[in-house]
């Protein structure tokens, strides 16, 4: 995405539809993607929840795919260390661990997740929450959309990729 696009779409994202009650709601349910640590726990308790040893192994494939997505995220944030966006009168509305953009770790562990379920759990939910996901950061104003764009996209590879 062009800088230019990527910047008026994040401005987009951080002047519609807010009021403090959707920030605070918006910035409560994007806690919930942290690290891929909302994933993870879906895949073990899919794991513990069941006693068919193939769904069994399914979801913890799943687990280890969202974790796998998270490592490979970090690698390539790490590498590219695109910085965080900062539009000047429009602060971010959460905190992050660092100051890296570039992909977003939110989109990525999702979307990997989501492929990784798809089987297990409804597709349209899945992909619905991942969707949110990935959308809620830059509604929080700490990631371009493309960050979270290019998140998806490696999230849904590495979810195929586990399956």
């Amino acid at each position: 995405m062009a800088p230019k696009a990527d910047e008026t779409l994040l401005r987009l994202a951080r002047t519609r539809g807010h009021d403090a009650r959707a920030e605070r709601a918006v910035a409560a349910f994007s806690r919930l993607g942290e690290h891929g640590a909302g994933w993870v726990a879906l895949g073990v308790a899919g794991a513990l929840g069941t006693r068919d040893q193939d769904r069994r192994r399914a979801w913890l494939r799943g687990a280890r795919a969202v974790i796998g997505a998270y490592a490979l995220n970090q690698a390539v944030k790490f590498t590219l260390r695109r910085p965080r966006p900062r539009l000047r009168g429009l602060p971010p509305l959460t905190s992050t661990v660092s100051d890296l953009s570039f992909p977003s770790a939110h989109a990525t562990t999702s979307f990997a997740g989501a492929r990784a379920y798809q089987d297990l759990l409804p597709r349209g939910a899945l992909y619905a929450v991942a969707t949110m996901l990935g959308a809620s950061r830059p509604y929080l104003g700490v990631h371009y959309p493309s960050d979270a764009l290019a998140g998806a996209l490696l999230g849904l590879v590495v979810g195929e990729l586990a399956r």
